[in-house]
């Protein structure tokens, strides 16, 4: 009898806390009834405890032991949901140990208490009770794991557009305002981790004559190992872009919510004797859903790959290639208290990069003390679909210049 008290006692405590945390933080509704349910069973198993002392020693309640084996067989039930979620998705042996250990204690219980004869009033509703509780846990646990983390993903919209170029007074430079439009027609809101727009001059002559079957080849080629998706063309010679100007256009952590839209507008300028022939415009923001994730504000700045020893070296090994790195990072928590309390710590890194041919945001989340580390693909796509990391692109949007320097 104390050992089976002990193990529904132990069961409570636990299933209390991570309940009443879920049940008024989890970020999403199904995480919220989680809670719910945990409250519901703690409950239910600290009057399995007391009913498991009237039923061994006073039996002052005729059904005290039905209560006893329902709050151990849900004792049990919840447990081994526990433990499964740990052993799937957590880091702590700990937490894992505890469930098993619990799950074992409730197992036993149940078969102790069904051997001292427990009398089961209407046990055909009993056991609908039964079978009804462990369909709903069965279905709120899939539709958690299987079905959410697959759902078709919402994604928001960016637009690039490009204004009426504006002269100098000196006549020795222009610019071209870029209106950057980003909206949200999904059903759950966006952290903006990062953003990024840069703008290409590239330098497009045209040949006197027609270009030849091999010269397309060798632009197709090209499309392999450049970001930049040139045309094939019959008469211009589409040379690799340049960089001349980039920048962010939001504030790293804030948010977008559904319905909302952000609007801003940046310029580029060139002076009026450039040698390129036109302009290409792109812009891209780094993302987390709301929804699955809990962003630590600030996303604070913590190195830069050219200085110092705290950029991770596959970061420092980019700058062979000409490409530096600005690094941001900021603490994550988990969509639910289960998660929160048994997985490790864990950052978000966002990683702001920029070079002669283009610039670019991603980000990626990583155990606290391990975010040096280069994710591999699966991993990445893990990370992704767990946390609801989406990046967005716009552009190119190109415009010639061939108007504007006409004015010289």
């Amino acid at each position: 009898m104390a050992v089976i008290v002990l193990v529904l006692l132990l069961t409570t405590l636990p299933l209390s806390l991570l309940g009443v945390d879920d049940l008024f933080h989890a970020l999403t509704f199904p995480g919220r009834i989680t809670g719910a349910v945990l409250i519901a069973v703690a409950l239910t198993t600290l009057l399995g405890a007391a009913a498991i002392l009237d039923h061994w020693f006073w039996r002052s309640f005729p059904y005290s032991g039905a209560v006893a084996l329902i709050g151990a067989f849900a004792a049990f039930v919840t447990n081994l949901f526990l433990l499964v979620e740990t052993t799937k998705d957590g880091d702590s042996a700990t937490f894992s140990a505890l469930f098993a250990a619990l799950t074992a204690g409730s197992a036993w219980a149940v078969v102790a208490v069904w051997r001292t004869s427990v009398v089961i009033p209407a046990p055909k509703r009993v056991a609908a009770a039964l079978v009804v509780s462990s369909v709903i846990a069965i279905a709120n646990f899939g539709y958690q794991n299987l079905y959410q983390p697959y759902q078709r993903e919402t994604r928001p919209l960016l637009k690039l557009s490009t204004g009426k170029p504006d002269v100098s007074q000196d006549g020795k430079a222009f610019a071209v305002p870029v209106d950057i439009t980003f909206e949200n027609h999904g059903t759950v809101g966006f952290y903006v981790l990062g953003t990024e727009f840069h703008a290409m001059a590239e330098h497009v002559p045209l040949s006197k004559t027609d270009r030849l079957r091999e010269q397309w080849r060798t632009d197709a080629e090209q499309w392999a190992s450049s970001q930049e998706k040139n045309p094939l063309s019959r008469r211009e010679i589409h040379q690799p872009g340049q960089l001349v100007q980039a920048q962010p256009w939001m504030n790293p952590g804030d948010w977008i919510d559904p319905g909302d839209e952000f609007s801003v507008r940046v310029v580029v300028q060139l002076p009026i004797d450039t040698p390129y022939d036109q302009v290409a415009i792109y812009a891209s923001a780094s993302l987390a859903r709301k929804d699955r994730l809990d962003l630590e504000a600030p996303i604070q700045f913590k190195a830069y790959s050219w200085k110092g020893n705290n950029a991770p070296v596959w970061v420092k090994e980019q700058e062979k290639s000409g490409l530096d790195t600005l690094i941001y990072q900021a603490r994550v928590h988990e969509n639910n208290a289960i998660d929160e309390h048994t997985r490790k710590p864990r950052n978000v890194t966002v990683y702001w990069e920029f070079g002669a041919h283009g610039s670019n945001v991603s980000s990626a989340v990583a155990p606290k003390g391990e975010e040096s580390r280069q994710l591999t693909g699966e991993e990445l796509a893990e990370v992704r679909s767990r946390y609801g990391l989406v990046d967005v692109l716009a552009g190119p949007v190109e415009r010639t210049l061939w108007d504007i320097k006409s004015r010289q």
